[in-house]
């Protein structure tokens, strides 16, 4: 993570800065327990305001997630899914395809795990979804990548993560009084240690973290996230930051490499897809919400944003 000095204060934490956006109530479905050739498929996504994870704790296995392609897992990586999409967690094997599990329900835990044949299980993975609690919480989430993965492995700067990962393993595999409340406050910590991991690997691209970093870009940042399809000026927007218009045209342009309106538009247009791939709402009603007078107008900022037409991001997320 980059935390840059604020002028005449102490430097902020982005990431304490976007928690209250991203507080989250964990829900375990199932302790997964697979051995042969298998594949567990999430055919059907999240509701709105809910985000899928995958804890991998023994073994391997591969994600399959149509806007990031296959990606490999092995024991310790930690999978999240901000935007709840499909996806399907299968073996690595070569051969023929997998007979599809059953679904996993969301129902709590009862410590047994899901098995796929009586043979030993060569894979163990922990699978859960996060609520998320904030109104506003959708455009910080939106920002997010389709998929994060964090791979703890032997490295010692992720000992946090790993150990919390181990530590919600062993309250799931002998479960006792207060494991399921020990074990929602573990992966509430775990998903702000992924997201640590991931801001700070990835930082160059993320200008929402760098923005709250400092006061001036925070206070505009945060303005935007109460009311994103507000026709928001410049000159109100610097008397809120305290600063000058020019100041603070640099300061988003130093920060995130763009103008506070061309960040505006990215969050909008990323919220816009958002609410397209999960939820019902008209093509005119997501415009609307994202500050746009136009059904064509919004298609037209969409397609050049996402090199897709919005009706194209409805049909795959009903397919």
């Amino acid at each position: 993570m980059v935390i840059v000095g604020a002028k005449g204060a102490e430097a902020a934490d982005p990431l304490s800065a976007l928690a209250p956006l991203l507080r989250v109530q964990p829900e375990f479905q199932a302790v997964c327990q697979f051995g042969e050739q298998w594949a567990s498929t999430h055919d059907t996504p999240e509701p709105s305001g809910w985000a899928a994870f995958h804890l991998v704790t023994a073994g391997i296995c591969v994600l399959d997630l149509d806007e990031a392609g296959p990606t490999a897992l092995s024991a310790g990586d930690i999978a999240l899914l901000p935007h709840g999409d499909t996806h399907v967690l299968r073996d690595r094997s070569d051969g023929a395809p997998a007979r599809p599990l059953p679904p996993i329900g969301h129902s709590v835990l009862d410590g047994i795990p899901v098995r796929n044949s009586g043979a030993p299980p060569t894979t163990e993975l922990i699978c859960g979804r996060l609520r998320f609690r904030q109104p506003h919480n959708n455009l910080a989430r939106a920002a997010l990548p389709a998929l994060i993965v964090v791979s703890t492995g032997d490295d010692p700067a992720l000992a946090a993560p790993r150990d919390l990962l181990q530590a919600i393993r062993r309250e799931l595999a002998t479960p006792a009084d207060g494991s399921r409340s020990i074990c929602e406050d573990l992966a509430s910590a775990l998903l702000l240690m992924v997201l640590r991991v991931h801001f700070r690997r990835d930082s160059a691209q993320h200008g929402l973290p760098r923005l709250l970093s400092e006061p001036q870009t925070a206070r505009v940042v945060r303005v935007m996230l109460d009311d994103p399809g507000r026709a928001w000026q410049l000159d109100e927007l610097a008397t809120m930051a305290g600063t000058s218009r020019a100041s603070l045209v640099r300061d988003f342009r130093r920060l995130a490499g763009m103008a506070p309106f061309s960040f505006l538009a990215d969050l909008r247009l990323s919220l816009a897809r958002h609410r397209l791939a999960s939820g019902a709402a008209s093509l005119a009603d997501v415009a609307e919400q994202a500050g746009y007078q136009s059904s064509s107008a919004f298609s037209r900022a969409f397609r050049r944003r996402f090199d897709r037409a919005p009706g194209d991001i409805r049909r795959t997320r009903s397919a």
